[in-house]
């Protein structure tokens, strides 16, 4: 903003030479300089800070880097080295910055037949998916990076078919070929099994059910290929390797973090000496048929932990549960975020089968968002709720309203790659905006983050519009 010229200077006293200034004087013209000198500081800050006022849109740029199906999770980590993140998906990683070429570190010797329109059969990599016309599942679920072995180079974990192991792949430093697998734990059930620092130790775990227990899979740190050991947390029940929806996050603020479920949470115990059961609080988060990665985050800021989850991975709804305490007891109230019904969203959005869930913070705003979208194919081209509808991917934009109430509102990143049975976001190309990874039956993508300052009416017009004001 262009200020005129001495326009603080002509006006820091009202009195002029050549008058006479009693001790008095000189101390109320001293004190009128002064505020007229934070009168002029504010008026020129709250003028920066209007002409600044930042309108900003965030799209996204869409590289398929495969139309193959090999795995229905994919994530990013530096497997060569160099600096920048690759991408890894089913049997390949793909070496950024373009993610052009592709590197083999398992076999990848899956094949099927499909008819050409002359009636010829031909031959196609990977598992049946969008390429073909009939259903098929891989055996590579969720793909998970980390320095297991602390050599400085990023390995891969793979978590395979529901009951199938759990093995991670060494990174050979740079050579080629395929990577030594360590199989670390027999069988991981549960369809959102996860990885993470359940335990406070600093270290991550397998987060899953196994042989029809709740529980987790912690390495031998100082030799990781060793058999992982796991610890039940609940009595054991019928939980099994189809079993939907799984969390982990401090519900109740004791600085230990509990794990969810479908239809509850078990709280963590003072000590995990012995393998304690832990405590289960019933509530129906996704009764039913279950849901996907469960997440435990204080949505509306008022101090207590909130659950976000879908509400059934090959049905319909996306929802928060506000925490509630009543006599000192936690329960949760629901707010529904999108539904089957479309009438059900503020934003008149809705899609099936969110069978993978991230919770990120996209915009830099200091609020996490969820990642989501639609399985495509989940179980295949006839089943479950509208198999063949977009595989949409959105983010949802949380937004804290004076009231207390909150919004999160619907951002189309694209509608033909969806979700598998996994979605991460992250800075995948390190200019500190998170980009979105996909593996699915329709390939393996990544969408990476743009952004581009707008004028207000511009902005204003892309934004998603409510149902009803």
């Amino acid at each position: 903003m262009r200020v005129q010229k001495g326009f603080c200077d002509k006006h820091t006293t009202g009195i002029s030479p050549p008058y006479s200034l009693t001790r008095y004087d000189r101390i109320a013209q001293h004190i009128a300089m002064h505020r007229f000198l934070l009168v002029c500081l504010a008026f020129f800050l709250g003028a920066s800070f209007t002409s600044a006022k930042d309108y900003t849109i965030h799209s996204f740029k869409k590289l398929r880097l495969s139309d193959q199906f090999w795995g229905e999770g994919a994530n990013f980590g530096d497997f060569n080295h160099d600096g920048k993140k690759d991408i890894v998906s089913g049997p390949y990683w793909f070496e950024g910055p373009d993610f052009k070429k592709r590197h083999e570190y398992y076999p990848a010797t899956k094949t099927f037949k499909r008819k050409k329109n002359d009636g010829t059969e031909e031959t196609v990599p990977g598992f049946e998916g969008a390429l073909g016309t009939n259903n098929a599942y891989s055996d590579n679920f969720l793909t998970f990076t980390y320095d297991f072995n602390n050599d400085g180079w990023d390995d891969i974990l793979v978590y395979g078919f529901p009951g199938q192991d759990a093995s991670w792949y060494e990174n050979p430093k740079g050579r080629e070929g395929h990577w030594q697998r360590h199989k670390v734990f027999d069988v991981v059930d549960n369809e959102s099994p996860t990885w993470g620092d359940l335990t406070g130790d600093g270290k991550p775990e397998l987060i899953c059910n196994s042989g029809g227990y709740f529980g987790y899979a912690e390495p031998d740190w100082s030799d990781p290929a060793k058999p992982w050991k796991f610890h039940p947390i609940s009595p054991k029940g019928e939980w099994q390797r189809f079993t939907h929806g799984l969390g982990y996050g401090d519900i109740n603020g004791d600085g230990r973090k509990d794990i969810l479920e479908m239809d509850g949470w078990w709280e963590q115990p003072a000590s995990l000496a012995g393998d304690p059961v832990w405590t289960k609080h019933q509530f129906p988060f996704a009764p039913g048929h279950g849901s996907a990665q469960m997440y435990v985050y204080d949505v509306n800021g008022d101090g207590l932990n909130d659950v976000i989850t879908s509400l059934a991975a090959h049905g319909y709804g996306l929802a928060w549960y506000e925490q509630v305490r009543e006599n000192n007891n936690i329960t949760f109230k629901q707010h529904i975020i999108i539904n089957k019904d479309p009438k059900d969203s503020k934003y008149g959005v809705a899609f099936s089968q969110l069978h993978a869930v991230d919770l990120v913070d996209m915009d830099g705003d200091g609020l996490k968002d969820i990642i989501t979208g639609k399985r495509f194919w989940a179980h295949g081209p006839t089943g479950d709720a509208e198999p063949n509808a977009p595989a949409v991917l959105y983010w949802f934009k949380l937004v804290r309203n004076k009231d207390k109430t909150v919004d999160f509102i619907p951002y189309l990143i694209d509608d033909d790659s969806g979700i598998g049975t996994q979605v991460v976001a992250g800075d995948v190309n390190g200019d500190k905006l998170p980009d979105v990874v996909v593996g699915n039956k329709k390939g393996t993508f990544v969408f990476l983050q743009q952004t581009k300052k707008v004028s207000k009416a511009e902005w204003e017009k892309a934004q998603p519009k409510p149902l009803s004001p």
